[in-house]
């Protein structure tokens, strides 16, 4: 049996495809299109599905949508009914896209699916729904490696659902207890990304990252003016201060007037407040995630915790979590966010839906290290690299690996596409662009003349798995890079008294351990364990770097600049490598160098990636 998960029209849609409940493939629909956070009907990830198991469309026995547009359209209704009039703008801007479009969600779905994919096949028929967060619940624990577990998802709203308790067992998953809209973690956190400049929905990673370099000297003011807790962790947000239920934006002049002052335009300079905003924000995002658990754990007596939602992305707020050991072991979905209700959906309908058994887990996880999407062919990437005018160098899988090897020993940056894409919001290894960690100008130089991102973005390392232990406080899988650690202390730097002394933003190119290019300024870093049955290749040129050097670890940082996705196809790869200052790429068996290309075609990548 062959069962379509689908998650489209609000951010990140994908499409996922299982076969007799085995995950064949994913992918997020902003890879093919090159529109970041894509929401749109997901045809193209659908259409890669579809060919990567080799099947005629009339095959799929069944699309599941990843929520219930009617019981969304009721929130939205009674939102405002419970406001009212205040927030008639709101209100009045967004009704008429629901009743032309998203009302009749499952009309236009039945449409995109005839036109995507067989105009002939009854798709009517063979679509279901599924709820947001039970999407969520289903993508954490079908795949996790646990029997029985508890499961925690927290993000920003589903149909009402913004935190929700569910109990695997089996085949079985029941949600037990939720939050509803309004009050929201995620939300919170976002508002706080609104009010220090950042995107909704893209910027809350960049609070996290910027939150090491101040102090929560707001946190008590957040507990006691905004969110009420309780000591289950269950809470309640005092919506005076907000204006996303209502409005057209995240917070209101009370919550301005609060914090001293108008949110932080885009791209103006950080100060001090917006890190210690970000830092107040953190803490609390830790209390309440950590309330939560221990909540849970008294409720359901469970030894295993599952976890997907946005917030679940918080990979800070993941490694306390993991440290306070309430939980034996915890795992977290590595698509938690929105795409990865596509797999939600899809594994609800043939467990729940179907009643079909779920097998003993085997392994560490059933997520096949999240590599679900394209692949290319020597020949495919060959042609490609042709028809963009590259020169290029074909060697075999050994010869490769040393020259890469070689190259992150002296220094060089290298764009590294090998094997399936990774499905989620992390490269791990398949799209990434890799680097020495030992330089101690390495995560400036990323951040400004290949990522064009701001300065304070830190890096994570990828770690042979064998060897984690030695290098981090920490000694367990992580392979999907969604917890952090702390750099063991025989690897830190004793600072000087001056050095102790900076603050904020100063902090920054102070190298802290002999790996300063992921360490961030408070010693920890955000781990991705390698292995060697997952991706081989990866783990032969860390170790290949790791003989060279003594160095177990590489700095891993997505293949992609700033605003736009990860790279998907070989012509991707070449155009990102042109437009920055990569010195290597690596697809497939092909190695290029950048000292080797055409000039002319130097200039015309670099003026694509010039920033305004």
């Amino acid at each position: 049996m062959y069962i379509l998960g689908v998650s489209a029209f609000y951010h990140d849609s994908a499409a996922c495809l299982l076969k007799d409940g085995e995950i064949i493939a994913a992918a997020q629909e902003e890879r093919f299109t090159r529109k970041k956070h894509d929401a749109a009907f997901p045809a193209q990830a659908v259409a890669y599905c579809i060919a990567q198991a080799g099947i005629r469309p009339d095959a799929i026995d069944h699309v599941v949508f990843y929520e219930k547009p009617f019981l969304k359209f009721e929130r939205l209704l009674e939102t405002y009914l419970a406001f009212a009039p205040r927030g008639f703008r709101s209100f009045s801007a967004a009704m008429p896209l629901w009743i032309k479009e998203k009302l009749f969600q499952k009309t236009m779905l039945v449409k995109d699916l005839s036109e995507v994919l067989d105009d002939q096949v009854d798709w009517k028929s063979r679509l279901l729904f599924s709820e947001h967060h039970l999407s969520h619940a289903a993508s954490a624990f079908y795949p996790s490696p646990f029997d029985s577990a508890a499961v925690l998802t927290l993000d920003g709203v589903g149909e009402w659902t913004t935190t929700s308790v569910a109990v695997g067992q089996g085949r079985d998953l029941k949600v037990i207890k939720d939050i509803q809209f309004p009050h929201s973690l995620g939300l919170l956190y976002s508002a706080f990304t609104y009010y220090t400049g950042f995107k909704v929905n893209s910027g809350e990673y960049k609070v996290m990252g910027l939150a090491p370099y101040g102090e929560p000297k707001y946190a008590e003011l957040i507990k006691d003016k905004l969110i009420h807790v309780a000591e289950d962790g269950s809470f309640q947000l005092d919506m005076s201060y907000f204006d996303y239920a209502t409005g057209l934006t995240m917070t209101n002049r009370k919550f301005a007037d609060l914090f001293g002052g108008p949110a932080r335009q885009s791209e103006s300079e950080l100060t001090q407040r917006e890190m210690d905003l970000a830092a107040s924000v953190q803490q609390v995002t830790e209390e309440v995630v950590v309330k939560l658990a221990r909540g849970i754990a008294r409720e359901t007596g469970e030894k295993n915790l599952c976890l997907a939602g946005g917030v679940a992305l918080n990979c800070v707020a993941n490694g306390i979590l993991l440290r306070e050991g309430i939980f034996d072991n915890i795992w977290i979905q590595p698509a938690a966010g929105d795409a990865g209700g596509a797999l939600g959906a899809a594994l609800c309908a043939w467990h729940l839906h179907h009643e079909h058994d779920r097998p003993s887990p085997a392994g560490r996880d059933g997520m096949k290290g999240a590599y679900l999407g394209p692949v290319y062919s020597d020949e495919d990437i060959e042609a490609a690299l042709t028809r963009c005018g590259a020169t290029f160098h074909k060697l075999d899988e050994q010869s490769l690996i040393d020259r890469v090897a070689t190259a992150l020993a002296e220094e060089k940056a290298v764009g590294w596409m090998q094997g399936r894409m990774e499905f989620g919001p992390r490269a791990l290894g398949g799209r990434s662009i890799i680097a020495d960690p030992r330089s101690p100008v390495m995560q400036k130089q990323l951040n400004l003349k290949v990522k064009y991102r701001e300065s304070f973005r830190p890096f994570a390392p990828s770690v042979l798995r064998e060897h984690v232990g030695d290098w981090f406080e920490h000694d367990a899988d992580s392979p999907y890079m969604l917890l952090v650690a702390d750099v063991q202390s025989d690897k830190r730097r004793q600072m000087t008294d001056e050095e102790n002394a900076l603050f904020g933003i100063e902090k920054l190119n102070v190298p802290r351990s002999s790996v300063p290019a992921i360490t961030h300024v408070d010693y920890s870093a955000r781990i991705q364990t390698v292995h060697q049955d997952t991706n081989p290749r990866y783990h032969a040129v860390i170790s290949g770097f790791h003989e060279k050097t003594g160095c177990p670890l590489v700095v891993n940082t997505s293949f992609n600049v700033r605003g736009e996705p990860i790279v998907c196809t070989p012509e991707d790869a070449f155009r990102c490598f042109m437009g920055t200052e990569l010195d290597v790429l690596a697809v497939g068996n092909f190695l290029l160098l950048k000292d080797q290309q055409d000039e002319a075609l130097k200039e015309n990548y670099e003026d694509r990636y010039e920033l305004d």
